[in-house]
């Protein structure tokens, strides 16, 4: 899908509630106030039209950390892939595009996000996580002046010289290029929206060191860490979520 298209493709999300699988959801405008500030954060309560709540579990545990995400698609497939019936793999949250946060489960529940062979285990790192999906299609592969997205050579995100929809890097993570640019609007919901789940769940606003960001972490010390971490932290190979290419100096400044 075209950069260009991304807009009108949420909308009809907006408008429908029915995500790629054809599935139907109940959209509701909510906010819900920061705990110890004067701030509220909009969301929208986005929930099965029949009810189905089998793709995640309604146990709660002790959250130390939350971990952040990118999708590698787009947001009606996003809903699709995150509310698959009896999966058991999806997040409470996912942000728009456009900066909608779309809550689909109480985020004092758990389902699985990090993937097989997690450090410290799927499991039990998922359940004392929060997980933000952050709606992106993630790298994008250059083809003559045309970059592409990893599901197809034809599949033209944006020309080269489109530089507003993407981000190249002065060298390669985790042996790509070219990745898709986040909104501004995704990185000032994204921002609400860890006030919001530090200040409920009483988890620090730390992130890991630089040199420590973008790599798998040593066990122990990931596993303990209280704070904000990302998906790459958790897995050494076969995801690329969230690198280098997302603006972290703009989060951390504007949580802390």
């Amino acid at each position: 899908m075209k950069a260009t298209s991304i807009a009108n493709h949420e909308k009809t999300f907006f408008e429908t509630g029915r995500d790629s699988d054809g599935k139907e959801f109940v959209l509701t405008n909510m906010t819900v106030p920061i705990k110890g500030t004067n701030q509220v954060m909009p969301y929208i309560n986005c929930k099965s039209k029949n009810g189905d709540t089998s793709f995640f579990y309604q146990e709660k545990n002790t959250k130390t950390q939350i971990v952040l995400h990118y999708t590698a698609g787009y947001l009606k497939g996003d809903v699709a892939a995150l509310s698959k019936p009896n999966n058991h793999v999806s997040t409470p949250f996912i942000i728009a595009r456009n900066g909608k946060i779309l809550n689909l489960w109480s985020s004092a529940y758990w389902s699985y996000h990090l993937g097989s062979g997690a450090i410290g285990g799927n499991t039990n790192g998922s359940k004392r996580t929060i997980a933000i999906e952050m709606s992106n299609i993630g790298f994008l592969k250059r083809i003559d002046n045309k970059l592409v997205t990893v599901y197809s050579d034809t599949d033209v995100y944006c020309d080269i010289s489109e530089k507003q929809f993407y981000t190249k890097l002065e060298s390669p993570y985790r042996g790509e290029l070219y990745y898709a640019r986040f909104t501004r609007r995704q990185y000032h919901s994204l921002q609400l929206l860890l006030r919001y789940l530090t200040a409920e769940y009483d988890i620090p606003r730390e992130f890991l060191p630089e040199e420590k960001r973008y790599i798998t972490g040593a066990e122990n010390e990931l596993v303990n860490f209280k704070g904000i971490v990302s998906h790459v932290n958790y897995r050494s190979s076969g995801k690329w979520d969230i690198g280098p290419a997302f603006d972290w100096k703009k989060v951390i400044e504007n949580i802390s």
